[in-house]
């Protein structure tokens, strides 16, 4: 069976590599035949800052925000007291107390990604980032140019970015995306798994989870339908997919038979956009709840003038203060950029939820999106489109050129006791 030394890329027969001596071995039958691949750094944001400070080296690191907000990521180290990224940071810190907390530096991570980024890019212009810290890469055809199988080059890639930038990588190859990136799942920290022909068997009697894109709503939905397993879900005919699952059935099927046709692209896929905010204190009143949500409103409308895209539908997310989650979703009849048009829509949505219930967290998403072209056309029964479009520009200009507080809506100003 080809195996390859993870440590000096030598081919191993045995247990150890003959070379050097590792025991790090990667072996597959189709080891040198597969050439999609999926990469994960590790524990992203918490080892660079430990690459940055290397008196935590050993010590259990958890990047997050505030008592209110929650784990961004965490390290190795604090995973083994159960802290996981998403988890509110007062569990966290409950779970780990020792633990070192240290705010997110965007700036930071973004610079760090761009390193990896051109270090994938060397190796095939097929390179699809899929966040600031994963990516598909395609290199099929690259072998007479690297003189070396695309496992090979993989693996030299994972010891480059140890040594150039101090983190480590996972790497998923496959026959095709899906199955890469949950290979690049099985062997964190510092893994490189294969999936051929065996993918099917030996995801099958994983919980349904974890694919890709089934969240806890769709795993709940999926057990009631005595559906617990992948394999149960690969065995479901068209037919029967289409009467459990609706319109979705079938897709859901061929990810559990790890079928995937998407090729890796050179733009990033954005399935979504949004902007949220964890409040320092609950609400419950509906005019301070609108008055953070116009905030993000217009946050939301600069995020997709950057990715040249418009929103086609809206989701607003709201987590009450015992932490349960409410989402609600509208179609637009027109697809839009602007955050008045975003607002208008959101505020309905959140009228219904104003109960009472206090209010930890409120978003704002875009989904599905399309692109910008197609945003504020108006037609017979929006007449105003093009005023509104207009004005906004000038907004933008205006930001753009003197910041974002040169030009304020009254809405988006704090209000002061006895106003309205």
């Amino acid at each position: 069976m080809p195996a390859i030394c993870r440590d000096c890329d030598a081919q191993v027969s045995g247990a150890v590599c003959e070379a050097c001596g590792s025991a790090r071995v990667v072996r597959h039958e189709e080891l040198f035949s597969l050439a999609i691949a999926h990469i994960d750094c590790d524990a992203f944001f918490a080892s660079v800052e430990k690459r940055d400070r290397p008196e935590l080296r050993d010590l259990p690191v958890i990047v997050g925000g505030g008592a209110r907000g929650v784990v961004s990521t965490c390290c190795y180290v604090a995973r083994l007291y159960g802290v996981r990224s998403a988890m509110p940071m007062f569990k966290a810190r409950e779970l780990c107390p020792k633990a070192v907390v240290i705010a997110p530096d965007m700036k930071k991570y973004a610079a760090a990604s761009a390193q990896v980024r051109r270090l994938m890019e060397a190796l095939t212009p097929l390179v699809q980032m899929l966040s600031v810290d994963e990516a598909a890469l395609d290199l099929a055809g690259t072998q007479a140019l690297h003189h070396a199988p695309p496992a090979v080059v993989l693996n030299r890639l994972a010891r480059q970015v140890e040594a150039q930038m101090g983190i480590t990588v996972s790497i998923g190859l496959a026959r095709n995306r899906l199955l890469a990136k949950l290979a690049a799942e099985r062997g964190k920290p510092r893994g490189f798994t294969v999936f051929g022909a065996e993918a099917a068997a030996v995801l099958a009697p994983e919980p349904v989870g974890l694919l890709p894109g089934v969240g806890p709503a769709q795993v709940r939905r999926l057990q009631a339908l005595g559906v617990f397993r992948v394999g149960q879900l690969a065995s479901l005919d068209e037919r029967t997919a289409v009467q459990k699952l609706g319109d979705e059935g079938p897709a859901l099927v061929a990810r559990a038979r790890g079928e995937d046709s998407r090729p890796v692209r050179l733009e990033r896929e954005s399935k979504s956009i949004s902007a949220e905010t964890t409040f320092a204190t609950d609400l419950s009143a509906r005019p301070e709840l609108e008055a953070a949500l116009w905030n993000l409103c217009e946050r939301l409308g600069r995020r997709l003038r950057g990715e040249a895209l418009a929103a086609a539908g809206i989701v607003l997310k709201l987590k009450t203060a015992s932490f349960a989650s409410r989402t609600r979703s509208q179609r637009l009849a027109n697809p839009t950029q602007l955050p008045e048009t975003i607002f208008e829509a959101a505020r309905t949505l959140l009228a219904r939820e104003v109960d009472g219930t206090a209010f930890r967290l409120i978003g704002i998403g875009a989904a599905p999106l399309v692109a910008e072209a197609l945003a504020d056309k108006g037609d017979l029964a929006d007449a105003g489109a093009a005023r509104r479009r207009a004005r906004q520009s000038a907004i933008n200009h205006l930001r753009d050129r003197f910041g974002q507080s040169a030009v304020q809506r009254g809405r988006g100003f704090p209000k002061t006791p006895g106003t309205k």
